[in-house]
């Protein structure tokens, strides 16, 4: 039986950065399974992600305390070391809109998506039943204009309480705090049509249709202070035309949200998303 782990580490561009990494794994036992590397000359940054074997089961602990010293540090990086056998811990948030959600549970049921999900967070109580009949935790959270702040207080204890990696907002139709934000920076996910900015607001398939749109899309994205403008993770589309009604392109942008959705978190979760400044490095 071979025991598992992933590496992922970006710095400055320059020589040696490959072998420093396949020397440290090759000097404690690792066979490299896969590794993927990528330098990018806009921005002087070098992404690499390997996955690698060992005989003898892993002390991770150990491990971390000495690739910071012998490689993090020297090349001044970016790094993490993650044990793959360790599902990926989210929480969703949703309001009453359930194709995103009901999507990413069936996929984490059927074990195509190797992750947890450990809680559902909503702001209306809709989905409830859909919830609780896959045996996860339901959190009705209420959020007005006066409720706000308790409501994403709320929030960080229930992501606290159990111990959530990332966030995960799966058509969840409230706008997070900047200082929220900034705390779940690299940690958050979210979908939207990919019409945006020119059709904001309610029902925006519909002024699709009313402006007879050929392409119609979605976004997957990291969360950050400026409103759906975070370092894009994943994208869908498809080409309609003047046969497809407004209920059709609804239908249409939901299944491609939620594909894209799913294809971002799936990437997040094994940890192959790595942050470019504005962009993402996304391995396959």
């Amino acid at each position: 039986m071979t025991h598992d782990l992933t590496l992922t580490l970006s710095c400055a561009d320059r020589p040696g950065i490959v072998a420093a990494v396949a020397g440290f794994l090759a000097d404690r036992g690792f066979t490299i399974r896969d590794s993927q590397q990528f330098g990018d000359e806009d921005s002087g940054l070098f992404f690499i992600r390997v996955h690698a074997v060992a005989d003898l089961p892993i002390e991770f602990d150990l491990l971390r305390a000495e690739f910071g010293p012998a490689v993090g540090e020297t090349m001044e990086a970016s790094w993490a070391l993650h044990d793959p056998s360790v599902k990926h811990r989210i929480l969703v948030m949703v309001s009453r809109q359930g194709h995103c959600l009901n999507d990413l549970l069936y996929r984490v049921r059927t074990g195509s998506l190797a992750a947890d999900i450990v809680a559902v967070v909503s702001n209306h109580d809709d989905l409830r039943e859909l919830v609780e009949w896959h045996g996860i935790p339901f959190h009705h959270v209420p959020v007005t204009a006066d409720t706000k702040d308790r409501a994403e207080d709320e929030l960080r204890k229930l992501v606290a309480s159990y111990d959530a990696d990332s966030v995960v907002l799966a058509r969840y139709m409230q706008i997070l705090s900047d200082p929220l934000c900034r705390e779940l920076a690299g940690r958050a996910i979210n979908i939207h049509h990919s019409l945006l900015p020119s059709f904001k607001g309610a029902r925006p398939y519909f002024q699709a249709h009313a402006r007879g749109v050929k392409v119609i899309g979605a976004t997957a994205h990291y969360v950050t202070a400026d409103l759906d403008e975070g370092p894009i993770i994943e994208q869908d589309f498809t080409r309609v035309d003047h046969s497809n009604s407004a209920v059709d392109l609804t239908a249409i942008g939901r299944d491609l949200e939620a594909h894209a959705l799913a294809r971002a978190v799936t990437a997040h979760a094994e940890h192959r998303v790595l942050m470019n400044g504005s962009r993402t490095v996304v391995f396959r």
